[in-house]
């Protein structure tokens, strides 16, 4: 008890002692031992990949679960040390409804039909979508959450010890200065009774205050150099980080090419299905092998509205060509309805007689015939009419 209780008084003397140190400091009354330009420049540089870590952490979790209160709850799952537990998708619920309400409208009839074949595909979205969370959280927000809570927790710690010790220091070099200035001050005015005893008594103090800067040097060159080593590996850390994010884009770009390749083949499945009842329907290009030949969604140099979107090709490369043979383009006649305005987005040159050539952001109108191939649309501007590809245009309400 006597043994804690003198060690609680030593450090609370401590601890006053440097209070009163940094608060002259910062009034400007006491002198303050600098870092080295090296160690303050690796000091700053962690302070910035501590921040922007941070926040790239925190953007990231609201991206992967915009919802605040399952964000808490995960939060508190984890503190406890406890499994998660599975939560099902937005999309996985959306295609249970879908589901469910096929039984009760009927799956015989159109709407209920459609319903089991969206919702089976919005099944898949959502499953999709948990594989892409599951992924991000384990090579993204995993590492970037144990640099926070585990490396930047010790190099605090150290940079605080650090405080301490130049503390320390600033405080022995106080001692010394007033010893040596009393020490002065005894010689240049002699007490020609106590003269010896005096100077005796002065000489010690500055000894043992020289003594303790010694050790208060020591102490913080050592403690610099541990802090140092620990701030070097920040650059380490960039690397794990970059490595990291490399993980999470092509986790995105697997997820996007999965919703990508699913709604492709749910948009063929409803056109065919639809075609009959829907027969002025605006079909875009369903055909899977048409994905294959354009660039992957990471690997990609094409910028959008730069150059035109690649589409299968037969005989023309870039363009789809039907395989009935010319449109007899005179014969066609515009419904009364299902057409409407598209906006073009690239140039486009036609192939024969049977296709319209188009100017990039000029307004024409389009609409479909039954039999037509669905990358294609009848285009008309004026006078002129003929074959437009879906893939240039911008369909308007």
């Amino acid at each position: 008890m006597d043994f804690n209780l003198k060690k609680l008084t030593s450090d609370a003397g401590v601890f006053f002692t440097r209070a009163v140190q940094f608060t002259e400091e910062k009034l400007g009354s006491a002198e303050k031992t600098e870092l080295d330009a090296h160690l303050e420049n690796l000091i700053a540089r962690a302070d910035c990949t501590k921040n922007w870590t941070e926040k790239i952490f925190r953007q990231t979790e609201v991206l992967l679960q915009p919802n605040p209160s399952a964000r808490i709850e995960e939060f508190f799952y984890e503190k406890l040390d406890k499994k998660i537990p599975s939560r099902t998708t937005n999309g996985e619920l959306l295609g249970q409804y879908m589901l469910d309400a096929a039984k009760d409208f009927g799956p015989g009839t159109p709407y209920g039909s459609t319903l089991i074949t969206v919702g089976e595909y919005q099944s898949r979205l959502g499953g999709a979508e948990r594989e892409f969370l599951q992924t991000s959280a384990i090579n993204f927000l995993t590492p970037l959450r144990n640099f926070l809570e585990g490396d930047w927790r010790t190099i605090s710690k150290e940079r605080r010890l650090l405080e301490n010790r130049r503390l320390d220091l600033d405080i022995c070099k106080a001692r010394v200065k007033k010893a040596k200035q009393a020490e002065a001050k005894a010689a240049a005015e002699p007490d020609f009774q106590e003269t010896r005893p005096r100077n005796y008594v002065l000489s010690a103090s500055a000894s043992a205050a020289e003594q303790e800067l010694r050790v208060a040097q020591t102490e913080f060159d050592r403690q610099a150099e541990v802090t140092r080593l620990l701030l070097e590996g920040i650059s380490s850390t960039h690397v794990n980080h970059l490595r990291c994010l490399h993980e999470f884009v092509e986790a995105q770009a697997t997820y996007y090419a999965q919703c990508h390749q699913y709604m492709q083949e749910l948009q063929k499945e409803l056109s065919s299905a639809n075609s009959d009842t829907y027969p002025n329907s605006f079909a875009s290009n369903a055909n899977p092998s048409t994905s294959a030949t354009c660039p992957s969604p990471v690997s990609s140099n094409i910028l959008p509205g730069v150059s035109p979107p690649c589409l299968a090709s037969t005989s023309t490369p870039g363009i789809a060509r039907e395989p009935s043979g010319p449109l007899k383009i005179q014969d066609v006649q515009q419904p009364s309805t299902g057409h409407r305005k598209a906006k073009v987005l690239y140039d486009y040159d036609a192939h024969d007689t049977s296709e319209l050539s188009l100017l990039a952001d000029e307004l024409i109108t389009v609409y479909t015939v039954p039999g037509m191939d669905p990358d294609w649309l009848v285009g008309e501007r004026g006078n002129q009419k003929g074959k437009v590809p879906v893939t240039y245009l911008e369909l308007l309400s």
